[in-house]
């Protein structure tokens, strides 16, 4: 014989209420302003104001605990002349898991770089074009400022992010105040697998690069920004000066990002060199980052021709900047 159907007595939003008290979490755990800060912002503000239904206020802090609303992140991309890579760039970060915003600040680019971000623009409203010129610390200021994200990540005009890059970046920052990413070199082989000189400052990699990297927008407000005066290292200059001020720095080896090597010899001298001449500013910029290089696991790396001319050329970059440079003032 069929079961009986079981009559639900009261309004539906009554029912909907019963069912919350029997799933919900208990009251103290739901309205804790440290576990659901919004839930514990919702129940506080409607317990104010005995207009709203108690079965509202209920389904409302539920859902404002175990659903809070999702990080926007903004995107900042620099470009000067990438018109043969920022179409990829952009294709792979449109369908990123939203919600988000790119800003593209373009440096003066003398080919046709401009017009295909406009045309991205025009397509996605999600997308603004920006022109700054000057240094990348300017270009990167520029577009920080044009940010209305809670958080604000970088990636370079010659790369392509992974389809999950966004998400595992928004899960990360809702953590930690600074977030890197992993960064894969594709191109000429030899050049994919030279290994990054990195730098440990109290327990973290600064040398982490802007391609791939997240900062809680307030943070970066609170350093200031990008120094404008680097012409390269500006990045490592401000993740070191973030765990000065006490931030760390989460690597989240899910957030993929493939950067294209240099597609010549002479772009790969020419990066090492100023790469070089980089390192010379951050030495004058903290003048006790030296003691932070160890020589001898330089060595110790897997060092072929290729590593070798790395090296010697951004040494040379390293002393033609301590000759011919713009000085500045040394921090602490």
């Amino acid at each position: 014989m069929q079961a009986p159907i079981k009559i639900l007595s009261g309004s539906f939003e009554e029912t909907r209420w019963d069912w919350f008290r029997t799933t919900a979490p208990p009251a103290e755990t739901a309205s804790s302003p440290l576990l659901f800060p919004k839930a514990a912002e919702y129940i506080s503000n409607s317990n104010a104001s005995s207009a709203v239904p108690r079965h509202e206020r209920g389904i409302k802090a539920y859902e404002a605990a175990y659903y809070p609303p999702a990080v926007l992140i903004s995107v900042v991309v620099t470009t000067r002349n990438e018109e043969r890579n920022i179409a990829d760039l952009l294709d792979s970060l449109v369908t990123q898991e939203p919600p988000l915003e790119i800003v593209v600040v373009d440096a003066n680019s003398e080919d046709g770089t401009r017009e295909l971000v406009a045309e991205y623009a025009a397509r996605y409203g999600f997308i603004k074009l920006a022109t700054r010129g000057g240094t990348r610390g300017v270009s990167r200021n520029h577009g920080i400022g044009l940010c209305g994200g809670t958080a604000v990540a970088f990636i370079d005009a010659d790369c392509i992010a992974n389809p999950f890059w966004l998400k595992f970046l928004r899960e990360a920052i809702q953590g930690s105040e600074v977030v890197a990413g992993r960064t894969i070199q594709i191109g000429y082989k030899p050049f994919e697998e030279l290994e990054r000189v990195e730098l440990i400052y109290e327990g973290f990699d600064i040398t982490h690069p802007s391609a791939n990297l997240a900062y809680h927008k307030d943070v970066l407000e609170e350093l200031g920004g990008f120094d404008e005066w680097f012409i390269t290292a500006e990045d490592i200059d401000l993740n070191l000066r973030a765990v000065k001020a006490g931030h760390s720095i989460q690597y989240e080896p899910g957030a993929i990002v493939y950067h294209r090597t240099r597609s010549s010899v002479y772009d790969f001298f020419r990066q090492a060199f100023w790469n070089g001449a980089g390192r010379k500013q951050l030495t004058l910029r903290h003048r006790l980052l030296w003691r932070q290089y160890k020589p001898l696991e330089m060595v110790h790396r897997r060092l072929n021709a290729w590593s070798l001319s790395r090296i010697s050329m951004a040494m040379l970059g390293y002393v033609a900047y301590r000759f011919f440079g713009e000085g500045r003032s040394q921090s602490e």
